[in-house]
């Protein structure tokens, strides 16, 4: 993967909870909101976890990005993951989503902009999708630090229309960088 930027090769929405998002042609972005029609669109948190904790939370979660890299990597484990499978947003190639910091800004096609608010906290919801994925998403490295693959979640600051073969270029926030933790 290279650093910066990559492009849209994927977008998915969905309007009702299911763990899989189907694919579109396009999605329109909502400022403050997340995904026009999406499910977990909104100010406060969606996802029914978060709700069931504490339902005025900011919803930190409006878009989920994930690196299409992933796919060809489980595969190689003998799982089959195709866009939108694991509820995401967004597929991507070619940016390393999860070594942005937090705070990063992240353009998409002509007007969209996102901000990245942290990691996805893979959920057993993926096991009930292919027994086994869970241990593919989540890890350890050689330190025994928990690390998260299933992508980055992020909220919208600028609106817009996005769509497969849009570009994706990072805009690295000032100052001393904070590495994603799980949101």
């Amino acid at each position: 993967m290279s650093g910066t930027k990559g492009t849209v090769t994927a977008v998915s929405s969905n309007g009702e909870y299911s763990f899989t998002k189907p694919n579109r042609d396009s999605i329109t972005l909502l400022p403050g909101l997340g995904v026009e029609g999406d499910v977990h669109a909104g100010v406060t948190v969606k996802h029914r976890s978060r709700v069931a904790q504490d339902p005025t939370q900011p919803n930190l979660r409006q878009v989920h990005l994930i690196h299409g890299e992933l796919f060809a990597e489980v595969a190689g484990q003998g799982f089959e993951v195709a866009p939108g499978q694991l509820g995401e947003n967004v597929t991507t190639e070619g940016i390393d989503l999860l070594g942005l910091p937090t705070g990063t800004l992240l353009h998409i096609g002509a007007e969209a902009v996102v901000e990245v608010t942290g990691l996805r906290n893979p959920c057993l919801q993926i096991d009930g999708f292919q027994n086994g994925l869970l241990k593919q998403l989540v890890g350890r490295d050689a330190d025994g630090t928990i690390v998260r693959k299933a992508g980055i979640m992020s909220v919208v600051r600028t609106g817009g229309e996005i769509r497969p073969g849009d570009s994706i270029t990072a805009e690295l926030p000032v100052g001393p960088h904070r590495p994603l933790e799980r949101v």
